[in-house]
């Protein structure tokens, strides 16, 4: 079998702490599997630390590491495709910098994936790593996608994954510009299979803040489902139907008991505030879909590259 050539790709966010470290688990794990030729591409997401400093002086010392320099920060996802979009190698591995993976994984995934004929290998987490809230966020987030959405994901995916050139090219070709890379990874098809494995504790603050998550929730459902926009529709068909038989009700006693006096202020007044929530919950969910229309519409690019150091 002849030596793989491989592409490493990982992005730096307050990374500094950790890049001489992976660095060198990178190149240890690259001897695991004698590759030779390769690449380490670390793209700077408008990192407001030392990372890209640092980084360029591990350049110094190991010349393999590529580094792309965003104009700002883009995101996780949009760095992770600027990676893609640059990398060169038959075979891509897409790993964090932060070691709660280690990069010595990467030898289970390339035999994983040599030996059965994947075209992508990629992890996940059967029990999520944590805090009790950590863990009740991150099991919500995945079975709210998997309800709502027509691609159906394996639960508690990580962003490691090794993928061939062949399905890495097909998924460059997607074209959306709103990215949740789980959800348009699992679209793209090919064979792919998946692999426990276990994620450490993150040393320092994690970067993925409730609200990023409750964020990348909307993205994703909103991306890949149209189901709110049918519940919508059933609801407000729902909504009708029960307010016409509502009338109908009024209507008929008030003919066969005419002496019935018309009551209700409070239940009025509740069903007026819940059409209203109604309504306004409506438009907002129409918004997210038509900010997604226009976002794609606009044909920005994903990412501005700023420097290369090669």
């Amino acid at each position: 079998m002849p030596a793989p050539q491989i592409s490493i790709i990982s992005t730096l966010y307050r990374s500094e702490g950790f890049l001489e470290e992976f660095i060198e688990k990178c190149y240890d794990a690259l001897n695991n599997i004698s590759c030779t030729d390769f690449e380490i591409i670390m793209v700077n997401d408008g990192s407001p630390d030392n990372s890209l400093q640092r980084i360029l002086t591990l350049k110094k010392q190991y010349p393999q590491i590529k580094v792309l320099d965003l104009s700002r920060n883009f995101g996780h996802h949009y760095a992770l495709v600027a990676g893609m979009n640059h990398s060169k190698w038959d075979l891509v591995f897409i790993i964090d910098c932060d070691l709660e993976v280690d990069p010595s994984v990467l030898k289970v995934f390339y035999e994983e994936l040599t030996n059965m004929n994947h075209d992508v290998v990629y992890g996940y987490q059967e029990n999520r790593k944590g805090k009790l809230l950590e863990k009740i966020l991150g099991g919500f987030f995945w079975k709210t996608f998997n309800f709502l959405s027509e691609t159906k994901i394996l639960e508690s995916p990580v962003t490691e994954r090794l993928m061939t050139r062949k399905y890495v090219d097909a998924f460059l070709q997607l074209g959306d510009k709103n990215l949740f890379l789980a959800g348009m990874m699992n679209w793209t098809g090919f064979n792919q299979h998946g692999i426990p494995i276990t994620k450490n504790l993150r040393k320092g603050h994690a970067t993925y803040t409730i609200r990023k998550r409750l964020g990348l929730l909307i993205e994703a459902i909103s991306s890949f489902s149209a189901y709110p926009l049918k519940l919508l529709f059933a609801s407000g068909l729902l909504l009708t139907i029960l307010s016409f038989c509502y009338g109908l009700f009024i209507i008929f006693r008030k003919i066969f008991k005419p002496n019935t006096l018309l009551v209700g202020y409070s239940s009025l007044a509740v069903l007026i505030l819940f059409s209203t929530g109604v309504i306004i919950s409506s438009l907002g969910i129409l918004g997210i879909y038509l900010e997604k229309m226009y976002n794609q519409i606009k044909d920005r690019p994903l990412y501005i590259i700023k420097n290369i150091y090669e």
